[in-house]
């Protein structure tokens, strides 16, 4: 998707009343939506091409213990991250973190964005949380992904207490399983936070899954850049 029409999408959204908490559909416009008032989470869903998937596996493979993390431009991702990922072994990988560095950074007009992409084996936030960030891009490349609530499922009077009361950060009690929702490997999704002006209190709870088996986990996260 270009710029030019992201742009569009965005000046489409801006100001339009959406009663629901999360916008989700097939082409990468469905992004903008996250600046509807009511909209917590958008989600692009995709399916991974087969030979990027490889490229995934193959890096787990060799590097189970591999993370990055940089400030980055949307044209220099390459030189970013050449020496953690060599562009000849992973041409595909890098292409797709490009362009989701360069969607990100002209969706919100940012020059540069923090990204880190970790390999995980084990949940790295395991509880429900909000995020002191104003939008977070969170995309797992292989493995199940992120797991997340309805405001409607959510209790947020005791969000941050543990069961006596005390305060134990950002983080909620466990909901029923029938009302955790989770994203699919591939999916791009903007995690709206409490510092998204007006979303205070309103920040999209979710955590990181359980991994079930010894493929590993391969997560980019995008955030604002100070």
């Amino acid at each position: 998707m270009t710029a030019k029409c992201l742009e569009k999408a965005i000046v489409e959204n801006v100001g339009t009343h959406c009663y629901r908490e999360m916008a989700s559909g097939i082409n990468p416009s469905v992004l903008a939506d996250i600046y509807n008032q009511n909209v917590n989470i958008a989600v692009w869903e995709r399916d991974l091409p087969q030979r990027l998937s490889d490229e995934v596996t193959r890096l787990l493979e060799t590097k189970p213990s591999f993370r990055a993390s940089v400030i980055v431009e949307p044209e220099k991702v390459g030189g970013s991250l050449a020496e953690k990922l060599h562009p000849e072994q992973y041409p595909l990988l890098l292409g797709d973190i490009a362009t989701l560095v360069d969607m990100f950074c002209c969706l919100f007009g940012l020059e540069r964005a923090g990204l880190r992409i970790t390999a995980l084996d084990g949940p790295m936030c395991p509880k429900f949380h909000v995020d002191k960030v104003p939008c977070r891009l969170v995309t797992t490349y292989q493995n199940i992904a992120t797991e997340w609530l309805r405001d409607s499922a959510a209790n947020r009077k005791v969000l941050g207490l543990d069961n006596e009361g005390k305060p134990q950060g950002s983080v909620a009690p466990q909901p029923e399983a029938s009302e955790i929702h989770q994203l699919s490997c591939g999916d791009v999704a903007l995690l709206k936070g409490v510092c998204w002006e007006g979303n205070e209190a309103s920040g999209l709870i979710h955590r990181s899954p359980a991994i079930s088996n010894e493929a590993g986990r391969l997560l980019l996260t995008l955030d604002f850049a100070n």
